[in-house]
């Protein structure tokens, strides 16, 4: 985790946890207020499709920050922009693969209650996350990030 002599965005905790977090929640209401199973085509199906378009964005992400020789970890100092990739799509890919994959477990798993938390689950994110990094690059990139911002949408 962060240091305080290093330049870091400051996020509340590591996004991954954060949406565990609120999976985990989902599971534990998934148990107290058990429902009716999905349709095998909505769980199998769309379930299966958000998780695999989750985990390819997420590689994709991934690819592009390599690429650019960035630290992935938001507790680690950025050294570049990353504009191209999924970041032509989006200012935040990651993030929205991290709901894209969510929402897939929670089909997947049969747990419609799981869902319940994700609408907090990105609140959280926003608040917590996206909008202090966004002080931080702002900060640290200056006029290139306010012009990426402008033309680049925040989620899709």
């Amino acid at each position: 985790m962060p240091s305080p002599d290093r330049d870091v965005p400051g996020v509340i905790a590591p996004p991954p946890l954060i949406y565990l977090a609120g999976l985990l929640l989902g599971f534990v209401l998934e148990i107290v207020l058990p429902g009716a199973s999905l349709p095998g085509i909505l769980r199998w199906g769309l379930g299966g499709a958000l998780l695999a378009l989750g985990l390819g964005l997420l590689g994709w992400w991934a690819v592009s920050f390599r690429r650019a020789g960035t630290p992935m970890p938001p507790w680690e100092e950025t050294t570049a922009l990353v504009t191209d990739g999924p970041y032509r799509l989006s200012r935040n890919p990651a993030y929205f693969a991290d709901v894209l994959v969510y929402g897939g477990i929670a089909l997947l798993a049969d747990a419609p209650w799981a869902l319940v938390p994700l609408p907090a689950v990105i609140a959280v994110m926003q608040q917590g996350v996206i909008v202090r990094e966004e002080r931080y690059l702002e900060r640290l990139f200056g006029q290139q990030y306010r012009d990426f911002k402008a033309v680049t949408r925040r989620w899709i």
